[in-house]
């Protein structure tokens, strides 16, 4: 009996080209608010030695949502992303997106791809207690397919994307859309590596997918 794989897809770098934009986003919110988050808080205040308060941490979150949305028209799926969401669509085969992204700055990349929410189950940092690498977004996003996690693919850019699928026990599929290199993915868990979705999809069977 042959046991149907569901696809569990992080966003940023790996669907939509949409990092660049990010870093823009949060250099401007880091500029209003004076100071030079989740993770990405913490590891700031590591580096500078700076106080902050819960107060300060949610402004800075939502100048950065306001400055993401209003780069909104420049963002745009990556190489076959539309196309392998369609391919696994017609193939029956289930699949979610999990990212570590907030639904107001996600909103906007699903608009960009063409998911409707409503549809497609998605994951969100506000759905879950912790952000990658801890494996709360795959584990949630298997369970609203209703899928063992065991039967999942991970598909991601980052090694955090790599380092969660390997703790929730998926298969870690790495793109190098993202910025991260071949070695970084693989030393993180990835069993296959693709440039992009596009070559993802044409060696699909790889992975899961039957042609």
């Amino acid at each position: 009996m042959r046991i149907e794989p569901v696809f569990l897809f992080d966003l940023d770098g790996t669907l939509v080209d949409s990092v660049y934009q990010h870093v823009l986003a949060w250099k401007e919110a880091l500029n209003k608010i004076g100071m030079s988050g989740g993770l990405f808080t913490d590891q700031l205040l590591r580096e500078t030695n700076m106080e902050i308060s819960g107060d300060r941490v949610a402004r800075l979150r939502q100048r950065h949502a306001d400055a993401y949305r209003r780069q909104a028209d420049s963002i745009r799926p990556l190489p076959g992303a539309r196309e392998l969401l369609t391919w696994l669509t017609d193939a029956k085969i289930s699949y979610a997106i999990a990212t570590s992204g907030r639904m107001e700055t996600a909103a906007v990349n699903l608009a960009a791809l063409g998911v409707d929410p409503a549809v497609v189950p998605v994951v969100t940092r506000d759905l879950v207690k912790y952000a990658k690498p801890d494996p709360d977004l795959f584990l949630a996003a298997a369970e609203q397919l209703g899928a063992p996690i065991e039967t999942a693919v991970v598909v991601g850019d980052s090694i955090w994307d790599m380092l969660a699928a390997v703790r929730s026990r998926a298969l870690a599929i790495g793109l190098l859309s993202g910025g991260y290199g071949h070695e970084e993915l693989r030393q993180a868990g990835a069993y296959r590596i693709f440039d992009d979705p596009a070559d993802m999809l044409h060696h699909i069977d790889e992975v899961g997918g039957r042609r």
